[in-house]
Order: structure tokens, then sequence, then C-alpha cells
């Protein structure tokens, strides 16, 4: 339930269009709900405006399952991250409308689509072997409602093709960079805007890469001004705030 739905709800029930009891009918499972093996906070997209993301990592297929059964009764739109192709065929046997981004591992079902922002986030990469990291990022930022736009393979080791994109990247709000091997992506791409630059490391890159853990320290030290980053392949991270950033 969201800050319009319980309005809406209050309105009712003041103007005598909704009973008391039909009222207390609809709250009952705020502020969460327990499913015995998880508790569903039902109240966070009142408290900070997007309701609650399933990381479907660890997770069983049946888990999962249950857990999107009782959130498209919430109306809330779903976004379920790292989750394979066999949890998508358990959610789609109950919600056809579900999505699969196979190569970000994403399911998204689209109950209440917001709004899209007149502003756009932009998503750039540093090589094709980012691309599962872009996808999870893309997902996250179309379903919290914002214009996305993608610009792939260009890596700092044919820095012709980024310049190339540069009015793209420099008409954006908010820039994400992903980048793997040493991370430099990042700080080019701190130089040459004036807008707030999130840098998602990931760990693609040979053994010197440490799985993420060179770029991700190359770019923490970045001499680029603007530069924040995210935690290693969080994809996830860096949309859902480049959407808060956007949406201000």
């Amino acid at each position: 339930m969201n800050y319009n739905d319980l309005k809406k709800l209050l309105n009712n029930v003041q103007n005598q269009n909704t009973s008391v009891d039909d009222a207390i009918e609809q709250l009952k499972d705020l502020p969460f709900k327990d499913l015995g093996f998880a508790i569903i906070d039902n109240h966070r997209e009142l408290r900070v405006g997007y309701p609650e993301v399933i990381y479907c990592e660890g997770k069983t297929v049946d888990q999962v399952k249950d857990i999107v059964k009782f959130m498209l009764t919430t109306k809330n739109n779903i976004l379920a991250t790292r989750a394979t192709e066999e949890m998508f065929l358990s959610v789609r046997d109950f919600a056809p409308e579900a999505q699969f981004n196979c190569l970000g591992k994403v399911i998204t079902i689209e109950q209440s689509p917001l709004p899209k922002t007149d502003s756009y986030i932009v998503i750039v990469s540093a090589g094709t072997s980012d691309l599962p990291v872009v996808e999870e990022a893309k997902e996250t930022a179309l379903i919290l409602g914002n214009q996305v736009k993608v610009i792939t393979d260009v890596g700092v080791a044919g820095i012709h093709r980024l310049f190339a994109r540069l009015d793209v990247i420099r008409g954006a709000k908010v820039v994400i960079v992903i980048a793997g091997m040493e991370g430099a992506l990042a700080s080019v791409v701190g130089g040459l805007v004036d807008k707030p630059v999130i840098a998602v490391p990931t760990s693609v890159g040979y053994g010197a890469n440490f799985n993420g853990l060179s770029p991700l320290l190359s770019m923490l030290n970045s001499c680029a001004s603007g530069v924040s980053v995210v935690n290693i392949d969080n994809g996830f991270g860096a949309a859902y705030t480049a959407s808060m950033i956007n949406r201000l």
C-alpha cells in the first residue's frame, strides 16, 4: 500500500463509501505479513517510495513463488533479482504477465505502472561481458518508473567509442557506469560530465581483477569528483539510487 492508496482508503471511510470493518480488513497486513520463512514489508512503499524487492539468490523456488503470490495481492509492482529460469517458470504458472530478463536474471510484474520521468538515466558499460549487470540495472530503473538509455561496449581500450556518445551521456540526469577489468571508465566519464556518476565494478576480468576487487578499489580511488560507488556486480543498487536522484 502506497501513500495514494492509503489516502484514498481513508477518504472513502470519511465519506462513508467504505465501512470501518472493510478498512480494517484492508489494513490487516500492515505493516508486514509473516509467511513463516519470510516477513514481507508491506509498509516499505509508504515509507520510502518503492515496494520491497525480492532477492532470489539463496531462496528456494517455492519460497520465491510464495512471496510473489502474496505480493500480487498487494497490487505492488514486483521486482525479483538474481532469479533463475526455474523460478520464473514457477511464477509464470500463476502470473502469466510476468516477464523474465534471462541475461539480467530479473523477474518483473508491473501491476501499477509508475508514470515515466521526463529526465532519463543513462547506463554506460565498458564491455559486452558486463551486460548481465547492465540488464539488472536497466530492469530495475524501468520498473521504478524511469526513462532509460543504454550505451554498451565503450570501454577505455577504444575510448573514441565513448566520445561518439557524449551527447546522450551528458543529457542524462544521472549516469551509471559499469565496468570490470581495472574499472577506469568511471573516472573517465566522471571527468566529462556535470551529473552524478554511480560506478558499478563488475567481477569481469582476469586473475588480478580479484573477482571485481580491483575495479572496486579503482573506482573508490577515482580522482574525478562526483563519482560514487556501489558494491561489485550491484546493478540493482546503482539503479535504485539513480532512480531516487532522477525523481528529485
